[in-house]
């Protein structure tokens, strides 16, 4: 599987907990969307990279792209040390 294909299966999994979210909202205005989202989906992430790279800090900050000392600060804001 190609990374193109990858990224448009992670896609459809956004749109369709955006159209079920906005479902369950029933005609009430949305927001804060972009933060809801983002700390929503960045903790189990972060929570999965670190398990699959064996919690190797390193490793898994490599993995996401980011510096280590970003994972650590994240892991702290999310509370996963």
């Amino acid at each position: 599987m190609n990374i193109e294909t990858r990224e448009n299966e992670i896609a459809l999994c956004v749109r369709r907990v955006l159209k079920k979210y906005f479902h369950d909202l029933d005609g009430e205005a949305a927001t804060g969307l972009h933060e809801l989202f983002m700390v929503s989906a960045e903790k189990p992430l972060i929570e999965e990279i670190l398990h699959r790279a064996g919690h190797n800090q390193s490793r898994a900050a490599e993995w996401l792209g980011i510096n280590r000392n970003t994972l650590r600060k994240k892991m702290q804001q999310y509370g996963l040390e």
